[in-house]
């Protein structure tokens, strides 16, 4: 029975083999190409293969978008309490800080961008989701009613999955209404106000402040809308068309104006400023 015998493989042992170090090699979930850490972050965080856009944190989007990634923040010191001592609620927060490094899931101050002065505000998915609170709500207000005083445009990108933020019920949920009067009131002051939406954008978000841009901008592939594909198609019983509530989808029907890549995100946005400059 010499033949079952193991034959001799050649090459290290396997405690011998080199092992990479965490993150050198990621992989795409669209694809799933094996890519090269570092080439990806030269692309913008872009799969060379497909273009799938990871996600980013709104730290990253401040140096793509902003000249010299350049941004004066404002409000950094507001942080939410716990009003309803909802369970973990604290624990979650400071989770959350640790992980991002910020203090709420929205940075709001002042930028330059293509040489306009902007009030810039952005979302981040890695706190809770991006999900609305308190004071996520009250910062966003705050840069509406900059932007009014200041008279210039107010940029916001969102990346928000988590909708209004459970932990705060009523406290959380009014913010929807509250950013939306005071963009009426921006509108009013003929004060231009450019969203730019990342996947995802969703839930109370979406029904509020994000889909109320003079111009909309979204990233290929993001998903943008009020519940999700899943839920919808499990209420209704029904198939949903091919790429629903996808970016694209959504610019066939009138809700978003503009899809941009990354690599041409801020090209996009400073045509978008250029143009309300020259109608002013």
């Amino acid at each position: 029975m010499f033949w079952f015998k193991k034959k001799k493989t050649y090459g290290l042992e396997p405690q011998q083999k080199k092992e990479l170090p965490d993150g050198v090699w990621l992989k795409c979930e669209r694809c799933g190409d094996i890519l090269y850490r570092k080439e990806l972050e030269r692309n913008l965080w872009v799969c060379g293969k497909c273009g799938y856009h990871f996600r980013i944190g709104c730290k990253k989007y401040i140096e793509i978008l902003s000249d010299d990634g350049k941004f004066e923040e404002l409000d950094g010191e507001l942080s939410s309490k716990d009003p309803m001592n909802f369970p973990q609620y604290v624990q979650k927060l400071k989770n959350s800080q640790k992980k991002t490094g910020l203090k709420e899931g929205v940075l709001i101050g002042d930028a330059t961008i293509g040489g306009h002065k902007v009030v810039f505000a952005l979302t981040d998915f890695g706190f809770i989701g991006g999900s609305m609170g308190s004071v996520v709500g009250e910062k966003v207000t705050r840069a509406i009613q900059r932007a009014k005083q200041e008279k210039v445009p107010l940029v916001i990108l969102t990346a928000s999955g988590g909708g209004a933020r459970m932990q705060e019920g009523i406290l959380s949920l009014m913010q929807m209404a509250k950013t939306s009067a005071h963009l009426a009131e921006l509108a009013k002051a003929g004060i231009p106000y450019i969203t730019i939406l990342t996947h995802p954008t969703m839930a109370g978000v979406m029904a509020s402040f994000a889909s109320l841009g003079d111009i909309i901008i979204a990233e290929p592939g993001a998903l943008l809308g009020f519940t999700g594909p899943r839920v919808i198609q499990q209420t209704i019983g029904e198939e949903l068309p091919d790429g629903f509530q996808r970016s694209e989808f959504l610019l066939k029907h009138g809700m978003v104006d503009i899809i941009a890549e990354r690599k041409n995100l801020r090209k996009t946005l400073v045509s978008v400023l250029d143009f309300f400059e020259e109608k002013k």
